[in-house]
């Protein structure tokens, strides 16, 4: 009768078959895996079981093969009870009964049914036309290389960004211009607050027409502007017999060292500097030449600015 034949197909719809007096087939779902060592994927399916404690007829199995063959479903019940006789019979005698799509069955020991899926079939009716394929490993190491050698051959150089001259970017020249502003007027600020004076007044005048002519003269290489002569008045007390009150700066500078270092330059161009101590900004100043009079001092400055246009005229009275 090929009892197997309807089992199988009712495996592909049904969890539990039933064979009447014999025992059940049953089905679980199973994800995809794949084998590690052959590289072989395989899709989702369905994994066949089967327990002998399961022998009450549910009539599924034999309403089905009886509509198959067209005919009642008394005589199918005989037909599968003469069935099971005969495979229990086969087992009895040590043979092993071979199911086709379904798998093998025999007698194991004290008389238990023992089970081997074929797993030639897959009853996942999702999976259909879904099998097994090897998958070609993805080696990391071959692709490190890769990538190694052709870093090798097209290998990238990183060039360091060579700064512009102060002149093609002139801006960076007043941004300097506007920090020394704010961190000498915060300075000045805080003198303000200690001795609010005349003198006090007096060095803020002089911040706003200086602070910017100095940054210019002093932190960059491109020529500033012409600066105007200042005085500052700081007191009303009489200048000394002789006193060298008019000096004509070369410039204003951050650090003592970067001051006597211009001095000796001044020296080796012929020049008479000295060194004026700081300025109310903390800066240290240098001088080309002093001198008593006025005059002396003004013509100095312009025979100095036909080649230094950065030198100006500062006086104290």
């Amino acid at each position: 009768m090929a009892l197997e034949h309807y089992i199988s197909e009712l495996l592909y719809r049904y969890n539990c078959v039933v064979v009447p007096g014999f025992g059940a087939f049953l089905t679980q779902s199973k994800s995809a895996v794949i084998h590690e060592g052959t590289h072989t994927l395989y899709p989702p399916t369905k994994t066949i079981s089967f327990n002998q404690q399961l022998v009450s007829n549910d009539g599924l199995l034999v309403s089905y093969a009886a509509e198959a063959q067209n005919t009642t479903f008394e005589d199918m019940l005989r037909q599968v009870e003469e069935e099971v006789t005969d495979w229990k019979l086969r087992l009895q005698k040590g043979e092993r009964l071979p199911l086709a799509d379904i798998g093998e069955v025999w007698s194991g020991a004290e008389g238990k049914i023992q089970f081997q899926p074929s797993g030639r079939t897959n009853y996942l009716t999702a999976s259909y036309g879904m099998s097994s394929f090897i998958a070609a490993p993805v080696s990391r190491e071959v692709l490190k290389e890769e990538v190694a050698a052709l870093e090798e051959k097209t290998p990238i150089a990183f060039t360091p960004e060579k700064r512009e001259t102060v002149k093609a970017r002139p801006y960076l020249k007043y941004a300097a211009a506007v920090l020394l502003a704010l961190t000498t007027g915060f300075a000045g600020f805080q003198l303000y607050k200690a001795d609010q004076n005349h003198q006090q007044v007096v060095r803020e005048e002089a911040h706003k027409q200086v602070s910017k002519r100095i940054q210019e003269a002093t932190f960059f290489d491109a020529d500033p502007l012409e600066l105007p002569t200042i005085t500052l008045k700081t007191t009303k007390k009489a200048s000394i017999a002789g006193q060298k009150t008019h000096h004509i700066i070369a410039g204003a500078f951050r650090y003592k060292t970067n001051a006597d270092k211009k001095i000796e330059q001044l020296k080796k161009l012929g020049y008479n500097p000295s060194y004026l101590g700081t300025n109310p900004f903390g800066l240290h100043m240098v001088s080309y030449d002093s001198f008593v009079d006025a005059q002396q001092a003004l013509l100095a400055l312009r025979k100095i600015k036909l080649s230094q246009k950065d030198a100006w005229l500062k006086s104290v009275r």
